[in-house]
């Protein structure tokens, strides 16, 4: 397994939390000695410097955004005080928080965007077993993305634990990573939710999807879920064009149970591809 695959999952899917050299360390299962170098070795940045471009980055979309308090995105981006994150700030970008603020545009800073996981086609897919869903109603945190920066998804999810409990009618033992409204230029949505009972008394900031009742061949991730992709990839790459089956324009979605631990991305997961009768 990839420690520095691991610690990418678990900084981008816990930015908002206080994060640790240590605590990253054991999520990839080695020392700090290792992730240290196994990390650079990778992406060409320490972990903690990542991590600490990752929080500058979101607070900058923040501020050109408008948002009007700095002292609470210097607290959400782990300092503890507003000169601390704006003396931290200017000597990343080169320019102040109100600067950024005031300018409403992030051209003149270069942001640290989200490093992408593994996508290499992987030699141990399992075979499927064959399902018929049932229609599912799943509400949550939707996003729109392409098949090139789907790095966010992983954030996606934080936020989606964050707001989950203002879900009103939800189902808390299974969670859904659904994929719909994909177009030929490759965009589509992806909605991080949870099963509702309906969508009447749905908040407006929440994304909806209804799931028809569809045959899906279902596929069992049992690694570590930051190797997600390269299942993903070899399912739609090598798995359905060997197959002969033909995929069915319905969405396709990830179900995370009750053994999936969201805090160390363990617990394995499903993938369900729909295919046509």
């Amino acid at each position: 397994m990839n420690p520095a695959q691991k610690a990418l999952w678990y900084i981008e899917s816990h930015l908002a939390r206080a994060l640790t050299l240590d605590e990253v360390a054991a999520i990839g299962g080695v020392s700090r000695f290792h992730m240290v170098r196994a990390f650079a070795a990778a992406t060409g940045l320490s972990v903690m410097r990542y991590v600490r471009a990752r929080r500058l980055s979101e607070a900058a979309r923040a501020l050109a955004g408008g948002a009007p308090d700095i002292l609470s995105l210097a607290l959400d981006a782990d300092y503890g005080s507003h000169e601390a994150f704006t003396r931290a700030f200017r000597d990343h970008f080169g320019v102040t928080p109100e600067a950024v603020r005031s300018a409403k545009c992030l051209d003149h800073i270069k942001l640290q965007e989200p490093i992408p996981m593994d996508s290499t086609l992987t030699d141990n897919l399992q075979a499927p077993r064959f399902e018929t869903s049932k229609p599912l109603l799943i509400a949550g945190v939707g996003e729109r993305y392409n098949h090139e920066n789907t790095a966010g998804i992983p954030g996606q999810w934080q936020r989606f634990q964050q707001s989950a409990p203002n879900i009103p009618g939800r189902f808390w033992h299974v969670t859904y990573g659904v994929c719909c409204n994909g177009d030929d230029a490759g965009n589509f949505d992806y909605i991080a939710g949870v099963e509702v009972s309906d969508f009447s008394d749905l908040p407006r900031e929440f994304s909806s999807v209804r799931i028809p009742e569809q045959r899906y061949a279902v596929f069992t991730h049992s690694e570590h879920i930051s190797t997600i992709r390269r299942t993903i990839n070899t399912i739609w790459n090598h798995w359905l064009p060997a197959s002969g089956m033909k995929v069915a324009d319905a969405p396709n979605f990830e179900r995370y149970g009750e053994k999936f631990d969201p805090l160390t991305g363990n617990g394995g997961l499903e993938i369900w591809v729909p295919v046509k009768e």
